[in-house]
């Protein structure tokens, strides 16, 4: 069976090659190679292999579908000088960017550019932007194939995948998850926030893109099943100190806040209030 791996390019963007040779072990984690893709060649490095690439592969699911061709094929390793180019387009991309967002302000483009990516081979040349909605850009395509003499392909983002190809630190104090290891930003509502007992405020559980954090979703599930261990807030129950009626309750120290008939208010373990 040929390996599968996969590949992460610039921006967190990852996809899945194969391995062809039979007569060599596929190269390692971390390892710089130079893959075939649409009309040329681009770098990459090797980011997963295995079982770990397979599942991913199956997950993502793109070459399953029966229009979808296998993935395509891992060249060779990178050499010295395949890094050296790769260094080099990373530095020149900075130039490429501001460059692109003079031309947006001379034709009145209601988009903001935020990042853009040489292919290796500079056949290709993507530009990634967001905007509120729709955007002509076809005078401005006409206009920057024009100057950078290649194939120019302008990709409009959404705020997630921005933060997840600028990547940053969260309030948390560690890398993006969208970044580190989401694989995609799921819808979040202001819904799931209130399940879990946090405040409304969207300053106090957004993240750096400005939407509500993703950790609000993947999250969710955890509150609701420690939930059931505890009783509802607001309702009454009878304990040994008599009728008390739940305030607030504390998942992580399993900790109940009881308040009684005439006003006294206690915290009591949750093991403490089973008994």
């Amino acid at each position: 069976m040929t390996p599968v791996l996969e590949v992460r390019f610039k921006g967190n963007r990852r996809e899945y090659f194969s391995w062809p040779s039979q007569d060599s072990s596929p190269p390692r984690i971390d390892t710089p190679v130079i893959v075939e893709v649409e009309r040329g060649q681009d770098f990459g490095v090797v980011s997963a292999l295995g079982d770990i690439a397979e599942k991913k592969c199956q997950r993502c699911g793109a070459c399953g579908q029966a229009d979808s061709p296998a993935p395509r094929a891992i060249v060779r390793q990178a050499t010295p000088e395949d890094r050296k180019v790769a260094s080099d387009l990373r530095i020149n991309e900075e130039d490429v960017r501001r460059t692109v967002r003079d031309r947006v302000r001379q034709h009145n483009l209601p988009m903001k550019v935020s990042d853009a990516e040489w292919q290796w081979d500079k056949r290709k040349l993507t530009i990634y932007f967001t905007a509120e909605q729709r955007v002509d850009f076809r005078a401005l395509v006409r206009d920057l194939a024009g100057l950078f003499r290649t194939r120019i392909e302008l990709r409009q983002i959404g705020a997630r995948d921005e933060a997840k190809r600028l990547d940053g630190i969260g309030r948390c104090g560690r890398q993006l998850c969208i970044s580190a290891w989401l694989p995609e930003g799921p819808p979040v509502s202001l819904s799931l926030a209130k399940a879990q007992g946090l405040s409304l405020n969207p300053v106090q559980i957004s993240g750096p893109c400005g939407r509500l954090l993703c950790c609000l979703h993947y999250e969710h599930e955890f509150y609701v099943q420690q939930r059931k261990r505890f009783p509802k807030e607001g309702k009454t129950v009878k304990t040994a100190e008599g009728n008390e009626r739940v305030i607030s309750v504390d998942i992580f120290r399993e900790r109940v806040t009881l308040r009684s008939e005439d006003g006294t208010t206690r915290v009591v373990a949750l093991e403490q209030l089973r008994v």
